[in-house]
């Protein structure tokens, strides 16, 4: 038994809901990249520990996230999700209306930087932001990220190592790269306090 088996074994963070959203983004044949159960149970208690009204997320996919994040906000709290993908953003909602949270969350479908240009025109505020999308363009996504933000924001990047890659120092790839790029940034701007997990 591996430390992943282990920590399952203890607390069982995956209920039926969200073992239905796996399920049918794999019957869909969608990419099998939601976070894993136990970041999903960490994003619901960092949602309600820290107060957060207003969640946007960049990534939507299936849902999983996105159910995960709606359980940690109170009754009068909202979700926005970023989506590229048509379908998918439609599966998503689909999966947020069945957890019971169609009210609370909205979607934006096209490119996520279009899209968080927009919200910052509008003068979109948020208290928490989860990004989980292509890893290119996490450094542009912190930017608009940070005009987006209420005082006290809290920041959650998915894959930040990339499975280890980004600890290869002759690993040029893009994602990589843009990962590289967003770590530094995070861990050098006087306006955050950083930790990778």
């Amino acid at each position: 038994m591996n430390r992943e088996e282990f920590a399952a074994s203890v607390v069982n963070c995956e209920d039926d809901v969200l073992l239905a959203i796996r399920q049918g983004i794999e019957a869909n044949k969608m990419p099998p990249i939601s976070v894993a159960p136990e970041l999903g149970r960490l994003l619901t208690i960092l949602v309600r520990s820290s107060g957060a009204k207003r969640i946007l997320e960049i990534g939507a996919l299936g849902g999983y996230s996105g159910v995960c994040l709606a359980r940690g906000l109170g009754p009068d709290g909202t979700l926005t999700s970023l989506e590229l993908n048509p379908e998918f953003a439609q599966f998503a909602k689909s999966n947020l209306a069945v957890a019971g949270f169609a009210e609370q969350v909205s979607y934006r479908v096209g490119a996520a930087l279009s899209s968080l240009d927009a919200l910052v025109a509008e003068g979109a505020r948020f208290d928490f932001v989860f990004i989980d999308a292509d890893k290119p363009n996490y450094p542009h996504y912190l930017d608009r990220v940070l005009r987006l933000a209420n005082p006290g924001m809290l920041i959650c990047a998915d894959n930040v190592l990339l499975g280890d890659r980004i600890l290869l120092p002759d690993n040029q790839d893009d994602s990589v790269v843009g990962m590289r790029a967003f770590l530094s940034l995070m861990s050098h701007d006087p306006r955050l306090e950083s930790v990778v997990l």
